[in-house]
């Protein structure tokens, strides 16, 4: 007698027992692929963003808004205010991604910079170049669209001056680099400010000037630390080039121009608040300034970075006093 066996309780085929089975790797696979694809795409935005250097662009930011309202003596439009933030944010991350595509091979070199986008080779460079001309254009057309002509002419200067004065002369040729190189991160106090008024007075000059005498010793600090890192490249730094007291010396000097220009500002229009906000921050920024110069003196650890960070809040804690000083006069 034949045996009834329940078809429905045995696999028709080897293939169909591991249907189910096949079927699961399957889709963990695709999930798998779609993530790396998502993380990929996520690294390379993560990567064009990296060559604008946000940090620098909010630092830069942080000075021109102010300038806008002493330029207006309250609360200028908006949308200008708006305007110019974008374009300023376009402007700088132009310079900033072509300083990257001309600095690529120092980058490569450098402890500091070998994790950039050109020096791991997350973006070629003809993508950085393409990138940091798109924004050039596109800041460009914004600023001659919503503002005026002296705006826009100095925010293609700052973006030319960085790139074609400073990195690829000045600051593989002379020790001044730092000095000289502070035109372009002076530059957005005069752009915020003719983008109000169309002109340039004599009060956005002298922001212009704090901005200015502000930058050697606060890249002094940056250089300091990584003097190893300029000398393996073959830049220049005043100190990979001169001794630490020289450096020291300078840091000094400058850091009390930089004081005496923002002090300079008081008497011209600008309240009491104003007046106490430059003389507390100057003189916690000479203090640092001169502690590391006598520990230069002295040939002792220098401790940089304590000047750096302090001159960052520094120039925030002056600028934002601007700002509050316009608005409330």
């Amino acid at each position: 007698m034949t045996q009834l066996v329940d078809r429905a309780s045995v696999p028709q085929s080897a293939s169909e027992a591991v249907r189910p089975t096949s079927a699961g790797a399957l889709a963990r696979a695709q999930q798998t692929q779609a993530a790396v694809r998502r993380a990929s795409l996520g690294a390379v935005v993560k990567a064009y963003i990296s060559l604008t250097k946000p940090r620098i662009i909010e630092l830069l930011l942080i000075t021109t808004v102010p300038a806008m309202f002493l330029a207006d003596h309250g609360l200028p439009s908006l949308w200008l205010v708006l305007v110019v933030l974008v374009g300023g944010t376009l402007a700088a991350g132009a310079a900033n991604a072509l300083n990257c595509y001309i600095d690529r091979d120092i980058d490569q070199v450098m402890k500091r910079t070998s994790r950039r986008p050109l020096a791991t080779h997350t973006v070629s460079p003809r993508a950085a170049l393409v990138f940091g001309l798109t924004l050039a254009v596109l800041s460009t057309v914004l600023m001659a669209v919503f503002t005026n002509p002296l705006a826009t002419l100095l925010t293609v200067g700052a973006i030319a001056y960085y790139d074609l004065v400073y990195t690829l002369w000045l600051k593989r040729t002379t020790p001044a680099n730092t000095v000289w190189g502070g035109a372009c991160g002076a530059a957005p106090v005069l752009i915020g400010w003719a983008a109000v008024t169309g002109g340039l007075s004599w009060q956005a000059w002298m922001l212009f000037a704090v901005v200015f005498l502000w930058q050697p010793p606060h890249f002094y600090a940056l250089a300091i630390k990584f003097k190893d890192d300029y000398a393996r490249a073959g830049i220049p730094m005043l100190p990979v080039v001169a001794s630490m007291r020289r450096v020291g010396l300078e840091t000094v000097v400058y850091s009390w121009l930089t004081v005496l220009a923002s002090v300079a500002l008081w008497p011209f229009g600008m309240t009491p608040l104003y007046g106490v906000v430059a003389v507390v921050t100057g003189v916690l920024l000479l203090v640092e300034a001169h502690k590391l110069d006598n520990r230069a003196r002295r040939g002792e650890p220098l401790k940089p970075m304590r000047l750096f960070h302090w001159s960052v809040t520094y120039l925030t804690l002056l600028f934002v006093g601007i700002a509050v000083d316009a608005l409330i006069q």
